[in-house]
């Protein structure tokens, strides 16, 4: 991991860190991430199965946003009844290996910050 030695002003509207936590830091956008990038291309019902403690309004919600800021890919087919399908895209496979990292620490530390 590379070391950040600039200083980042967090009352500055375009800090990066401010940024990516706007845009995914929310409770659902990681998690949403994670899974498609290890289960591969998922439909609304496959996703919402994975992650069943989030609202159907929520997540979709999170996919809009996700799709809006470029992380995953929507796919319509013209079908009857509709057919979408999600992934993720390269961008979002450029982040993934430092969601696998988080998700890394936070198995390793979850009892310790489960207990605070």
């Amino acid at each position: 991991m590379r070391k950040i030695n600039k200083p980042i002003d967090e009352q500055y509207k375009n800090c990066p860190i401010r940024n990516v936590v706007d845009k995914f830091g929310d409770k659902w956008s990681l998690l949403v991430l994670w899974q498609l990038d290890n289960k591969g291309t998922l439909r609304f019902g496959e996703l919402h199965r994975e992650m069943s403690d989030c609202s159907q309004k929520m997540l979709s919600q999170t996919l809009k946003q996700l799709e809006h800021i470029g992380l995953i890919k929507r796919t319509v087919y013209p079908e009857v009844p509709p057919k979408v399908e999600y992934n993720i895209t390269e961008s979002g496979s450029t982040l993934m290996p430092h969601i696998n990292g988080l998700v890394g620490w936070a198995i390793d530390h979850f009892d310790e910050i489960a207990m605070v």
